[in-house]
């Protein structure tokens, strides 16, 4: 799992300066002078939506916060696949197929081994020859009886376990980047974010949103809206992978805005929803690629929030 919307190593002393120096540039440079983000960064801190956006706003106003809701207006429309082709996400046949590379890749390993060990410790003298071999077979035993008992330990395995892919860190990145820039870009006021494995999500909402969520009230506009951000990592994946690996929970997180919306909309108009929200994320990411690229980068260094919209700014 890569990602979840709504509530995202140790360096050398060298690394950490420059990597704080690094940080002060942009401070510096994407803070036009007169420009006073106080306001924001105390709005950050207390994680009130709302005076967020209001800083934003206000920011919006003065000049310097181009980006910031700079695409409010989203009208879902009628879309094929291939369109989605032509836009260049690859298989997007295969979009809103779950992904179970990193499960497979995880069983097969626990699988693998423990079969491996279990007929090498056959080799053992007398009684040991026999004791082993059961306990480590019984490993794989053990990992499923886990899953099936409490899933969520099983998938906090396999998210460690798939640190091991070359791509994966790359990925989050990239797919949590998508989430942040393009709520960004729509107007909602993002709180903080992670990139740790496990518990990599970006927390975005204003509290009107929530209460229409939690009410089971989201109009057709909003749920547009929180369509195309629910989307925007899989969409990454998807203009730069042959295969995408972090859907499952977009999709979920999608699937919970439409059953929380009023009039309820149908399966098929449900999965035209799902292919116009990545075309539409897809495209804003493509035309915004450059801030898209700046913020990977920022949300890569463990850039604050104020410090990651700095580099979105910047990169404008």
């Amino acid at each position: 799992m890569l990602a979840s919307m709504v509530s995202l190593s140790n360096t050398t002393a060298f690394q950490c300066c420059n990597h704080h120096h690094k940080l002060l540039q942009i401070r510096a440079s994407s803070a036009a002078p007169g420009v006073d983000l106080k306001n924001l960064e105390s709005a950050l801190a207390k994680k009130d939506s709302n005076a967020v956006k209001e800083a934003l706003d206000q920011l919006s106003e003065v000049g310097w916060a181009k980006r910031w809701s700079s695409q409010p207006y989203v009208s879902r429309r009628t879309t094929s696949l291939r369109v989605l082709t032509t836009l260049g996400i690859k298989n997007a046949e295969n979009l809103a197929i779950p992904s179970v590379r990193n499960d497979a890749a995880f069983l097969f390993t626990v699988v693998g081994t423990t079969g491996f060990l279990g007929v090498l410790a056959g080799q053992l003298p007398g009684d040991w020859g026999f004791f082993v071999p059961y306990l480590i077979g019984s490993i794989s035993l053990v990992v499923l009886a886990v899953g099936s008992i409490s899933p969520g330990l099983l998938q906090a395995a396999i998210s460690g376990f798939s640190a091991v892919f070359p791509d994966y860190q790359e990925r989050i990145a990239r797919h949590e980047a998508a989430h942040f820039l393009i709520g960004y870009l729509i107007g909602l006021p993002i709180l903080d974010y992670s990139l740790d494995i496990g518990k990599e999500h970006v927390n975005l909402i204003d509290e009107k949103l929530e209460k229409l969520i939690y009410s089971g009230q989201l109009d057709a506009k909003e749920l547009d809206r929180l369509a195309v951000v629910a989307m925007a990592g899989l969409a990454a994946e998807g203009l730069q992978y042959d295969k995408v690996v972090g859907q499952s929970a977009d999709l979920f997180t999608l699937q919970r805005f439409i059953n929380r919306s009023k009039p309820q909309i149908s399966k098929d108009q449900q999965q035209n929803l799902t292919r116009w929200a990545v075309l539409f994320g897809g495209s804003l990411i493509k035309n915004n690629k450059s801030l898209h690229e700046a913020l990977m980068t920022a949300m890569s260094n463990k850039a604050t929030v104020l410090e990651c919209i700095q580099a979105i700014e910047k990169a404008a």
